[in-house]
């Protein structure tokens, strides 16, 4: 056999392998609240890129990021190794230079919201910028958008917030924020992908959004991530800071794509000193391999039918658990929201006559898997309790995250309370009908006996 047929035999056995192997989870013990879906197309994309040898970005990894962009709404996207090195790379490129009178400086501020994940906000702090934390509203556990403008301030510069568990936040009245006072909108979007406000896709409000292939996400390719713009400038800027901080754009194992490899004369450098060695920012390296993209690409494809499960498994449990209203708050969209939901989030009503730690304990004991809401209130965990950070909580003067006190804690009652009495429980579409009712029956026995 020549190389083709070779390759085409080890592919056909790849997809055989996977017929054969058990996918069938009914009956298992312990239902997980996230987890990957993973097949044929998957393995046969990874063999066949590992058959390439390339090892480094190439040409799966060209295809990804031209189809990412088209399945989010975007003219430019691009891979990266996590969800958080994108949301590291988004907040790093509003302080590049190039941007001018635009640029984000050490000691301007940046609003999000106190209940959520840190690496929305780490790269804030990270890049000498002031954190500024809006509560939280109920029931969708999104940033309240009717604080944000009360928060703003001359020092403001940008707005970055998470769409929770793939529930978009007000994405009109944000962005209408953002313009009205022409602050920076970055959309996280590390946990709704495919999810859409007003018939446009999320992601598609601000000037950059931001995405997460861990295994728990709507997507995987094992850990990577992605930016997306509609602007030429961040999408130079986004490249540079990802690739080391060169000022080259040249792909992976290509040479002189701008035809001025040797004539151009940047910084201080000698004239017509290497393009390709050149760096016009403080960077990183952060990019994927060609088989990560490759597992990325097969799962595009399978990304309506992820959603619609997604979708059809929240639901279920919204109609199975709507009688204990009076005891859980339940998730509930904005009219023009169309969730992807990461996960279905549930809140243990004060006075309920149980904790959430209570039930969680439950659950967990019978085999249910469980996830707080990431980090609560972020703002009293250790990472800033036990560092003297500069924060700003609304419309407060400023202080040291490592002063805060009990009465600046009262200013954020929906992130406290989100922290004591908010969970969720899996909807992803690894689960079955069979799980979803075990899930609902053992929330409602455990409701029903604290009746």
């Amino acid at each position: 056999m020549n190389r083709e047929e070779i390759k085409d035999k080890i592919l056909e056995l790849a997809r055989e392998y996977c017929a054969l192997a058990d996918s069938d989870k009914a009956g298992r013990k312990y239902i997980p609240a996230s987890g990957k879906v993973l097949g044929a197309p998957e393995l046969v994309n990874m063999i066949e890129a590992s058959l390439d040898m390339w090892l480094t970005a190439g040409r799966y990894n060209d295809a990804f990021e031209s189809k990412f962009a088209g399945a989010v709404g975007a003219k430019f996207a691009l891979s990266a190794n996590s969800g958080s090195s994108a949301n590291l790379l988004a907040l790093s490129a509003l302080c590049s230079p190039v941007l001018g009178d635009k640029k984000m400086s050490a000691g301007d501020e940046v609003i999000t919201a106190a209940a959520g994940f840190p690496t929305t906000v780490n790269p804030i702090i990270q890049n000498s910028l002031v954190p500024v934390f809006v509560d939280s509203e109920l029931p969708s556990c999104n940033i309240d958008a009717g604080k944000i403008e009360a928060a703003i301030t001359p020092k403001t510069k940008a707005v970055f917030v998470a769409h929770t568990l793939g529930n978009p936040f007000d994405l009109e009245r944000i962005s209408g924020i953002c313009k009205k006072h022409g602050l920076w909108l970055i959309e996280d979007c590390c946990d709704a992908l495919g999810a859409k406000f007003a018939d446009k896709p999320v992601g598609s409000f601000g000037d950059i959004s931001t995405y997460s292939f861990y295994p728990a996400h709507h997507i995987t390719m094992g850990e990577g991530g992605a930016v997306a713009t509609n602007d030429l400038r961040l999408r130079k800027i986004l490249l540079s800071l990802r690739d080391w901080g060169r000022d080259c754009w040249c792909l992976p194992g290509r040479d002189n794509t701008c035809k001025r490899r040797f004539n151009m004369k940047l910084g201080r450098l000698p004239d017509g000193y290497d393009h390709k060695y050149t760096y016009s920012h403080i960077g990183y390296n952060l990019k994927i391999t060609d088989w990560q993209a490759a597992i990325g690409l097969a799962q595009i494809d399978r990304l309506p039918d992820f959603l619609f499960r997604r979708r059809q498994n929240a639901e279920f449990l919204l109609g199975e658990l709507d009688e204990l209203e009076d005891k859980l708050i339940l998730p509930r969209p904005n009219t023009a929201a169309v969730p992807s939901w990461f996960g279905f989030l549930i809140s243990v009503r004060a006075g309920a006559g149980f904790t959430k730690r209570e039930l969680v304990e439950h659950l967990e004991a019978n085999g249910v898997g469980t996830r707080q809401l990431f980090a609560g209130n972020i703002l009293r965990q250790p990472m800033l309790t036990d560092m003297r950070v500069k924060i700003r909580i609304g419309d407060s003067p400023e202080l040291y995250s490592s002063e805060l006190g009990e009465s600046d804690y009262a200013m954020l009652p929906n992130a406290d309370f989100i922290m004591n009495n908010t969970f969720w429980i899996g909807c992803f579409p690894g689960i079955g009908r069979e799980d979803l009712l075990r899930s609902a029956g053992l929330i409602k026995e455990f409701c029903r006996g604290r009746r």
